[in-house]
């Protein structure tokens, strides 16, 4: 057995080291060893360690220990040498604070310079409700910092400090970013200046908020990390570091980063504005799914299905209705929900843009007009008693629907629809339909009373899942069913 085990061993060995040969590596160039102490040699003096502090005020009672009952103070002033008031040689104790804030510490983190005249690249929640901003380079010298703009739904953060000359990191292109290439990080990962740790890319455009596509790799990084800089063997920014996947609050093998391109286009905003103007067309969205396609006519999964539109927003103006599924907008393709708020906030607010929607089994354009102005809509009023006029619930669906009266169109923003009074066991019930409910289109048609839903469910094809569309409170739901 040992010697099975000996010869396995060798033959293993010799075929590493034929594989990493000289020979072997210049007949296969891609095959390479990275070497990484060139590119920390050479990258470290850019990056940057963030302590941020706030002003606390901390009031102390005379002789006292802040809520601990009084006799037990007592004990801990006789035997723990706490100071007693009115023993002999007894230390004075610590006078009251007297309501001044005092700076206190709040958390450090990491950043870079992405301009050799002090201007520096963070994380947002790195600065966030910091009084006071301080910046140490690697040789030692510290400085207060000014914050320029933050944005917190990117988490992207620019900073400057009163410095020139200072070393900076060339930035590359994270859209070339490959998964499986070699990365690393260089942070203060608990406050311990200056750490690299290296790893590779394990995925790309990982949906992690709502509008950044990350960059999810296997570089260790913790506490203190965020802000700092994720390179590539060519020692460029690809990246920010930003969040970590943890149950204990450590590094579990999953890390994030910004990509570069991205928190580049928004510290370019901060920069001038101090802050970053996102266009906006008002809608609600949900994703799609593969059955829910299949009914709509999609073939595949794809687009970004609206649940709900704004009342007098820009998409609503622009004749989009709930219901919609987007494709594409201002000529690029949305091929699930969370692309959708990254295209559009990336437009500016103003610009009249072509969106590509799919609507009862055909596409159109229609022409919206983006906006950065949040618009409050009115909560809906409360349901109506149903009327007389209503249905039995012996139809294809299991559903007793009644007409929905004027008054409720208006509150709702609805043209047409018919309301669900009650449900036996069939197939909408099945799929969580419940009293109260506005069932507003049924595959293409939409709905305009009972008589029609009824004779529309009536004729449907029991073999043949269609979409149903259900309006509840705010949003609106299609539901893939087949008639009983």
């Amino acid at each position: 057995m040992m010697k099975k085990f000996s010869i396995a061993f060798l033959a293993a060995l010799v075929l590493g080291q034929a594989f990493f040969s000289p020979s072997v590596l210049a007949q296969n160039p891609r095959v390479t060893i990275p070497d990484f102490a060139d590119l920390v040699e050479r990258a470290s003096p850019a990056v940057v360690n963030i302590r941020t502090t706030e002003n606390v005020v901390v009031q102390q009672a005379q002789g006292g220990i802040p809520g601990m009952p009084e006799d037990q103070a007592e004990f801990f002033r006789r035997f723990f040498g706490v100071p007693i008031p009115g023993i002999p040689n007894a230390p004075k104790p610590q006078q009251p604070n007297s309501g001044k804030p005092q700076e206190a510490e709040r958390g450090v983190g990491s950043g870079f310079v992405i301009d050799s005249n002090g201007l520096i690249l963070t994380n947002a929640h790195v600065v966030e409700g910091a009084t006071t901003i301080y910046v140490t380079l690697t040789d030692k010298r510290e400085f207060k910092a000014k914050l320029l703009g933050m944005d917190k739904r990117t988490d992207v953060a620019v900073v400057r400090i009163d410095a020139h000359d200072l070393p900076r990191l060339p930035l590359g292109d994270s859209s070339k970013v490959r998964v499986g290439e070699w990365v690393l990080a260089i942070g203060s990962p608990f406050g311990l200046e200056n750490t690299v740790t290296a790893g590779i890319v394990s995925a790309k455009s990982r949906d992690t908020g709502d509008y950044l596509p990350f960059i999810q790799t296997d570089v260790a990084v913790n506490p203190g990390n965020s802000g700092g800089p994720l390179l590539n063997t060519a020692g460029q920014v690809i990246g920010i570091n930003s969040q970590i996947f943890s149950r204990s609050g450590g590094y579990m093998g999953i890390s994030f980063a910004i990509p570069i391109d991205e928190a580049m286009r928004v510290a370019d905003q901060l920069r001038t504005n101090g802050k970053l103007v996102r266009g906006r067309i008002g809608v609600a969205l949900g994703d799609m799914t593969k059955e829910v396609a299949e009914s709509l006519g999609l073939g595949k999964p794809r687009g970004a299905y609206v649940r709900n539109v704004e009342a007098g927003g820009p998409a609503a103006i622009g004749g989009m209705e709930a219901g919609d599924v987007i494709l594409s907008f201002n000529g690029r393709d949305i091929n699930k929900a969370s692309d959708l708020p990254r295209v559009v906030g990336d437009t500016r607010p103003g610009t009249v843009a072509s969106v590509q929607v799919w609507r009862k089994g055909a596409s159109r354009e229609l022409s919206i007009t983006v906006s950065d102005t949040e618009n409050n809509s009115g909560a809906l009023k409360k349901s109506e008693s149903p009327s007389n006029n209503s249905s039995a619930s012996n139809n294809g669906f299991g559903v007793a629907v009644t007409e929905l009266s004027d008054t409720k169109k208006k509150d709702m923003g609805l043209r047409s629809g018919v309301e669900v009074t009650s449900l036996v066991d069939g197939p909408l019930a099945r799929a969580g339909i419940r009293p109260g409910d506005i069932i507003v289109r049924v595959a293409d048609s939409d709905i305009t009373g009972v008589k029609q839903f009824e004779s529309l469910v009536k004729g449907l094809d029991s073999n043949r899942a269609v979409p149903v569309f259900v309006r509840r409170a705010d949003s609106t739901l299609v539901i893939p069913v087949r008639p009983k």
